[in-house]
């Protein structure tokens, strides 16, 4: 990989995601230079944590006083439009937080802007990044197990579990006018069609609000779907924020002519494998053989990796696509722009009760 001097960062957005992305900066080789947060205390207290000098609350100007070459939005979803629009003039590569744009006209949009300025863009399916995920893909494009015939699985959170619990994600003003589905559901839906090169054609889906947090227009807890992909693989998918006791419970299941396999985030260094001999559990070190599960080792076998080590490879890698050797997984704007398709198509089955294709 053609090396360059530690890429410079601006951060924008001090919450939760905030802190990942600077994290992951520093531990792929590169620099924080500027901190934009909502509020004057907020980016200072930022800045302050994280050893930036440059603080503010204007985009704008922090990208006149730093120059970066990368910007990363870690902001409500409302605010991605315009936040990469500036990134993108300012001549910055760009990584930002999915949901890219609350609808696909949005996402459309940034892709073509982006692709139109020649610059690496991201979008943070960090799942990809992890080395089960890897090796479950390989195995599955080879071809050796067979034909793909079931994909299933979940995605369950109950951070919203409880009835007076709120965030900025739960306003349709700020986070758009799908929650659950649109937060976590297109992870799940990356994951299984980054894993088998196949893709969701139709689906069929429900959803329901259990608690309406007093919002007017409230957003969806929870979805449940039926697909069916262009390969000829059935599907079903249970998406939950109101599931007491699951803190980050992602399941993804891929059922072959020869053989099943499994993926949980919370045993993330763990490939399930099921045979007509029974089943095993494949270890990261051990059991994962194909060169891209082995290229995202970070540690000796037997010490976990997790979370922000994937967001770390992700971090990493959009380095090496920046110095012109863009590596192979690596989700783009165009991957933000098929999650924001799938949730319309969710969306639309939900209104009219009945299949959907997705575009």
């Amino acid at each position: 990989m053609t090396r360059f001097a530690s890429p410079r960062s601006v951060i924008v957005g001090t919450g939760f995601m905030g802190e990942v992305h600077q994290r992951a900066v520093r531990r792929a080789g590169g620099r924080v230079v500027g901190v934009v947060g909502h509020t004057e205390e907020g980016a200072q207290r930022a800045a302050q944590a994280w050893q930036v000098e440059l603080a503010s609350t204007s985009l704008a100007a922090v990208l006149e006083s730093s120059r970066p070459d990368l910007v990363h939005i870690c902001t409500p979803n409302a605010l991605h439009t315009e936040q990469v629009g500036f990134a993108l003039e300012a001549g910055a590569h760009v990584i930002c937080e999915k949901p890219l744009g609350v609808n696909s006209a949005e996402t459309a949009a940034m892709l073509k802007a982006a692709q139109a300025r020649g610059v690496v863009h991201a979008v943070p399916f960090a799942y990809r990044f992890y080395g089960a995920v890897r090796e479950l893909r390989a195995r599955v494009r080879d071809g050796a197990a067979g034909r793909v015939s079931l994909l299933h699985g979940c995605y369950l959170q109950d951070w919203l579990a409880d009835r007076n619990a709120t965030n900025w994600r739960a306003v349709p003003d700020v986070g758009g006018p799908s929650r659950t589905f649109a937060d976590i559901g297109i992870h799940w839906c990356d994951l299984a069609e980054f894993v088998t090169g196949d893709r969701i054609s139709e689906l069929v889906a429900t959803a329901a609000t259990v608690h309406d947090r007093g919002v007017a227009q409230p957003t969806e807890d929870l979805v449940a779907l039926v697909f069916r992909t262009a390969g000829g693989a059935t599907g079903s998918l249970r998406v939950s924020q109101v599931s007491w006791g699951r803190k980050n419970r992602l399941e993804l299941f891929v059922d072959t002519e020869q053989t099943s396999y499994g993926f949980e985030q919370e045993r993330p260094d763990r490939l399930w494998m099921g045979t007509a001999e029974g089943s095993v559990g494949l270890e990261r070190g051990a059991g994962f053989t194909s060169p891209d599960a082995r290229r995202l080792d970070r540690v000796p076998a037997g010490h976990p990796q997790g979370y922000q080590d994937c967001f770390d490879a992700l971090v990493a890698d959009v380095y090496r696509a920046i110095a012109g050797e863009p590596p192979d997984g690596l989700p783009t704007f165009a991957d933000g722009h098929r999650a924001a398709v799938i949730t319309e198509a969710v969306f639309a089955s939900v209104a009219s009760g009945s299949w959907a294709p997705v575009g």
